[in-house]
């Protein structure tokens, strides 16, 4: 039994890691369902949630009035969620550039949302963050996409700056992996879920968010998505910011597998045939939930197999995990961490998602701050 469960536990994680990604290779070659793009201008209303955003707002808003957009049908609102700096004196300084500032006491991303939500009727969001300028062509080009009826929602692609360290360029290295993935899904039907640095959604299909919900990047997306349209992926819209530190990606990856387990409680649907790309979502979303407990099956239960199994499995884990430990030690730019960088970020990657699962027994604005 204990053998079986080594090696269920294995396919699994190289499924998750390798034969999904493949899988989604093949598919594209013969099933590809390309979405129409057709430029109207469109009426739409940035929501840009900031707390204490002093030291990115201004370069913010400067990117978004610098959009290749018609300016009288741009109207941007900032939503300062309890802020204490200057990000309402910043944000009023552009009112009459078509910005707007909303002074809101402290509730979170999703009540700031919620409250701009509040204030639109029609035309399109774009949704957006304030630590990333967007390239110029960016709205246009996701509006495009919104010209196939088809397209309830499109989101723009994360640039992430090289960094200077081995480090900022493993967790780069982890994002063009994670944009390979979503290009094919896209082709193929949906992405499940959007950018939270930019995307675009029609007014009429984002639904209120629940109080403290992590990810309204996935949430709002599949809600479209259940309403029978498709979530795209733009790659010619930009958005550009510094690639993170392993620290400060550990923090994000926290959040958003502890998202997703939140979603899965919200949204059980997702789950079921009733979701018409479930096997991606499985596949993607709930593998990568998986995949920590996966591995870990897979280590304890290896020494249960039959001879000469277990000094191979053990002594092929006991190597890997040990890069990543080794990866602490080594000079920057010697020849070994190159191996033992990207295992270290695929270890640290991994506990993150393991630790999201927090999000059953502790408020979910504590996973803000892992």
């Amino acid at each position: 039994m204990a053998s079986l469960v080594c090696w269920l536990c294995g396919l699994l994680a190289v499924y998750v890691v390798a034969g999904y990604p493949l899988l989604l290779a093949l598919l594209v070659r013969w099933a590809a369902h390309p979405w129409r793009r057709h430029f109207q201008p469109l009426p739409v209303t940035v929501l840009l949630p900031v707390r204490n955003g002093e030291r990115w707002l201004k370069a913010k808003l400067d990117s978004l009035l610098a959009l290749d957009y018609p300016m009288d049908k741009l109207r941007i609102l900032v939503l300062s969620d309890g802020s204490t700096d200057g990000t309402a004196a910043i944000a009023r300084a552009y009112s009459g550039r078509g910005v707007e500032i909303h002074e809101l006491p402290a509730g979170g991303k999703a009540a700031a949302l919620n409250a701009g939500l509040a204030l639109v009727n029609d035309g399109v969001l774009l949704m957006t963050d304030v630590r990333q300028e967007l390239s110029s062509n960016s709205l246009r080009d996701l509006i495009a996409c919104l010209g196939d009826p088809a397209v309830g929602v499109a989101s723009g692609e994360l640039i992430l700056r090289d960094g200077a360290s081995g480090e900022t360029r493993n967790v780069g290295l982890y994002w063009k992996y994670e944009k390979f993935i979503r290009r094919r899904q896209a082709l193929l039907d949906s992405v499940p879920g959007a950018t939270g640095a930019i995307y675009v959604i029609r007014r009429e299909l984002a639904r209120p968010l629940p109080a403290d919900v992590l990810l309204d990047d996935v949430f709002l997306p599949v809600g479209a998505l259940r309403q029978g349209f498709r979530v795209v992926f733009e790659e010619r819209a930009l958005a550009y910011d510094d690639t993170a530190t392993l620290d400060a990606e550990f923090g994000r990856k926290v959040r958003t597998q502890g998202g997703v387990w939140q979603l899965l409680w919200l949204e059980p649907w997702l789950l079921g045939p009733g979701n018409r790309i479930w096997i991606h979502f499985l596949s993607h979303k709930v593998g990568r939930l998986l995949l920590p407990f996966a591995l870990a099956g897979f280590l304890i239960a290896s020494p249960w197999t039959p001879a000469p199994w277990p000094y191979l499995l053990l002594g092929g884990q006991a190597l890997f995990y040990g890069l990543a430990l080794l990866d602490l030690m080594l000079a920057e730019g010697s020849l070994l961490k190159r191996v033992s960088g990207p295992v270290r970020t695929f270890v640290t990657l991994l506990l993150a998602a393991a630790v999201g699962i927090r999000v059953f027994w502790v408020p979910a604005r504590e996973l803000w701050r892992s």
